[in-house]
């Protein structure tokens, strides 16, 4: 990947806050401002790495696929803890399309013959340096090749849910569906019906 260069921003100093579940490092950088002046600025960014995230899709049944997890970040909000998603992950070295067709098996189940990649996109681009690359793929519900439910080892307790197509679009609008990346994928869907139907 290009690493671009903007001449109004340089970075002074990087500093390590934290090396544990996520990195967080403390930046400190010049930029130029508008109005001919010049400003420091420190910032924590929280590098996440580059992950995928994928819209199982049953044609036939007209359902999607999607997990519900543990997230603690949600719990500290005082919503409920278990959030109904779309399957994602890390790359972890390999390509969005080989990352997310394994992540989708490992938590769900399902085998994914051919992920059709649709964008990418930053989720937070305010202190995350997490760009996600997101995918449709087209299954069978009844044709599992997997058991899903995450991998124990990494403390995952992943439950598979199957839910109607317009029933997971209608779980937007009661906040039932609050997650960024679900959200983007079935509005992408509700867009591009004719493509999941064909």
């Amino acid at each position: 990947m290009t690493k671009h260069h903007d001449p109004r921003v340089r970075i002074i100093d990087r500093r390590t806050l934290s090396d544990g579940f996520v990195h967080l490092e403390e930046i400190t950088l010049e930029q130029d401002m508008s109005d001919g002046g010049t400003v420091t600025v420190k910032r924590e960014v929280h590098d996440h790495g580059r992950a995928a995230t994928i819209l199982l899709f049953d044609p036939k049944r007209r359902s999607v696929v999607f997990v519900r997890q543990l997230r603690v970040p949600v719990l500290l909000q005082g919503d409920p803890a278990y959030l109904i998603e779309a399957p994602a992950g890390l790359l972890d070295d390999d390509t969005p399309e080989v990352a997310i067709c394994r992540e989708a098996l490992e938590e769900t189940g399902y085998h994914v013959d051919a992920a059709r990649h649709l964008f990418d996109a930053y989720m937070s681009p305010g202190s995350l340096t997490e760009r996600t690359s997101f995918f449709v793929g087209l299954i069978d519900v009844e044709e599992k090749a997997g058991v899903g439910g995450g991998l124990a080892h990494e403390g995952e307790d992943i439950e598979v849910l199957e839910i109607p197509f317009d029933e997971a679009v209608a779980m937007i609008a009661t906040g039932e569906i609050c997650d960024a990346k679900t959200i983007m994928l079935l509005q992408w869907a509700q867009l591009n019906r004719g493509v999941l139907t064909a």
